[in-house]
């Protein structure tokens, strides 16, 4: 039976569908991580190792902690890539970096009234919040100046709209500069665990990205830190990377799926299986209870049609594409979101009256 099929027969607990009566092994799962409690590494090993035929009772269980933190609500996000390529780290994953020869655009970082427009066009398609990335090992003071007044100048004009920045490693000082403009949210990814980090870069490490999430958490800036899904890793090395990220109590948590670009060293890598996706969420949500849990790159390829299941875990998406592959349509993801009977987060805010 195909996951399609799974999803036409389960009683998965879409609005206005009941979750029924038929308990299942991953009840107990979402009682505990409802009570602040969490999950031994062999229960969590077991949301991996789950059969296909699990799959609606754990998605319905997930969706009891997602439905306790975010109701039904969904938000939608939008990344603006304002410097590409240029790169001197090596991550294996990325296309943009020096060791990568995939076809990419690259430029400095664009123009200010760009960047704003960008913004303008985020709030238009219903987008909740709006993420500026820079390619680098890190942003200079320069950089820091300019995305200051470029958030200071989209908060005047959209106060209600999130601003997140994803600038490589940052120092408390650049992190503290950041929140005094109104930056809400550093992202800034584990991407894996400990022990794999080294063999997916080399130019800097694990701890490196640790430090920086943390320098967020002391500048008093909320923190968007996940991982990606289908670089080689082990079970294992998925569970470190939930563990860690719990530890971490980072607010906002982006699960990408491996999108292997050719011309990186990843770039032959399969394509990560829609079950073990869903797997992957559902784990981090039961570890994560109450985080804004993100279904990010790679979600339209690796899921196909069934990626409307994401949203059981997840209560956040990705729109108008990633910062060097395509994705999702905004207006196709609002049919997505509607279909389901979710609700957009932005309607409640008043935000993304343009996409109506």
């Amino acid at each position: 039976m195909s996951l399609l099929d799974h999803e036409r027969r389960s009683t998965l607990p879409g609005p206005g569908r009941s979750r029924g009566d038929d308990p299942s092994p991953y009840d107990r799962f979402a009682e505990r991580s409802l009570a602040g409690g969490t999950l031994s590494r062999p229960e969590a090993r077991s949301i991996l190792g789950a059969p296909d035929e699990a799959l609606p009772a754990l998605l319905r269980s997930a969706f009891r902690v997602r439905e306790q933190f975010w109701g039904r609500r969904v938000k939608l996000c939008l990344l603006k890539n304002a410097r590409s390529g240029l790169c001197p780290e090596d991550c294996g994953y990325c296309s943009q970096s020096a060791v990568s020869s995939a076809d990419i655009e690259s430029y400095r970082l664009l123009p200010h009234e760009q960047v704003v427009t960008g913004a303008e066009n985020a709030v238009a398609r219903g987008a909740r919040r709006y993420c500026m990335v820079t390619s680098g090992r890190g942003p200079s003071e320069r950089d820091i100046d300019q995305l200051c007044d470029l958030t200071r100048e989209i908060k005047q004009r959209h106060p209600e709209l999130e601003i997140c920045v994803s600038l490589g490693l940052m120092d408390e000082a650049q992190a503290r500069r950041l929140a005094a403009a109104g930056v809400g949210w550093v992202n800034h990814n584990l991407n894996t665990s400990e022990r794999f980090y080294p063999r997916i870069c080399s130019t800097h490490t694990y701890a490196d990205r640790v430090a920086t999430v943390l320098a967020a958490k002391r500048a008093g800036l909320h923190t968007c830190c996940g991982g990606i899904i289908g670089m080689g890793e082990e079970d294992e090395d998925v569970l470190d990377l939930g563990f860690a990220l719990r530890e971490l109590g980072v607010d906002s948590l982006p699960l990408n799926f491996l999108h292997a670009i050719p011309g990186t060293p990843l770039g032959d890598r399969p394509a990560v299986g829609a079950g073990r996706a869903l797997r992957a969420l559902c784990l981090m949500r039961f570890l994560n209870p109450a985080a804004d849990i993100r279904a990010a790159g790679g979600r339209e390829r690796t899921l196909g049609e069934w990626q409307s299941l994401v949203l059981y875990p997840a209560n956040s998406i990705f729109i108008d594409g990633y910062l060097t592959t395509p994705g999702q349509a905004a207006a196709d993801a609002r049919r997505m979101v509607e279909t389901l009977g979710f609700e957009l987060e932005c309607e409640e805010s008043g935000l993304g009256a343009a996409a109506q």
